[in-house]
């Protein structure tokens, strides 16, 4: 997507931000080349910090295409708010109810009109005490199912020295960033399955190895051989000790 061709919207959002990350950051962009320059796109990204959403559509848009990120359905219930994100083509999602199925519909769409979408398969910001991927969610596994789009792994590393989930802290300094993706995740061997909880199980193990070894060699460190498993950690069973 040419950005010439944004619109209106989609122009005065990027011409609001861009300069403020260009004052805000010192970036470092890598693999852009593996981002499909069209067509429908999954991109699956870590999430270490609240910041890095800014900092992922950025490297995004400077790979040639407009990010479209998912979101609370009742932001777009916001006067203004609401308006604005309709306008710059970002996605509401409905969250445990029945219209999470509608929500999927619109992703698939998305998808299918040829849109970068944005899904953090973490579903939130690490938990992870040295901010390593956790296990993730299955919802970009089960849209790569039933699209067949490609899911491009993306790490990023920096953004949590801007605002760090486990302080809360915001600095304002001006902070090195760094950005990469990988190839196109191999889920070939899934094609075509019934998506089972197994399936996307290991769908989703598939892509958070590939986010992993992403961020490890950003960090030049080794990942943790398990992925952090929140729940298991948060409410151990007397099955789990030892």
């Amino acid at each position: 997507m040419a950005h010439r061709r944004l619109g209106f919207w989609r122009s005065f959002a990027a011409a609001l931000v861009i300069p403020v990350l260009k004052v805000w950051t010192r970036r470092t962009w890598l693999g852009t080349e593996n981002i499909p320059r069209s067509g429908g796109v999954i991109i699956a990204p870590n999430h270490v910090s609240h910041f890095d959403p800014v900092v992922v559509g950025y490297y995004i848009f400077s790979a040639g295409r407009w990010p479209r990120f998912l979101g609370k359905a009742s932001l777009w219930k916001v006067p203004l708010l609401g308006g604005f994100l309709r306008k710059v083509q970002q996605i509401p999602v409905e969250r445990g109810s029945v219209e999470a199925v509608k929500s999927l519909d619109v992703l698939v769409d998305a998808l299918q009109q040829g849109g970068v979408v944005v899904i953090y398969p973490e579903g939130t910001t690490t938990r992870e005490p040295d901010l390593w991927p956790m296990r993730g969610k299955t919802g970009a596994a089960r849209l790569a199912l039933v699209t067949g789009a490609p899911v491009i792994p993306v790490a990023n590393w920096g953004a949590e020295q801007i605002f760090d989930p486990r302080t809360s802290k915001l600095r304002f300094r001006r902070t090195p960033v760094t950005v990469t993706s990988g190839p196109p995740v191999d889920l070939s061997r899934w094609s075509g399955a019934t998506p089972t909880r197994q399936v996307l199980d290991q769908m989703t193990e598939a892509i958070m190895q590939d986010i992993s070894g992403l961020l490890g060699e950003l960090r030049g460190e080794k990942p943790p051989a398990e992925l952090y498993d929140r729940s298991r950690r948060q409410a151990p069973s007397a099955g789990d000790a030892g």
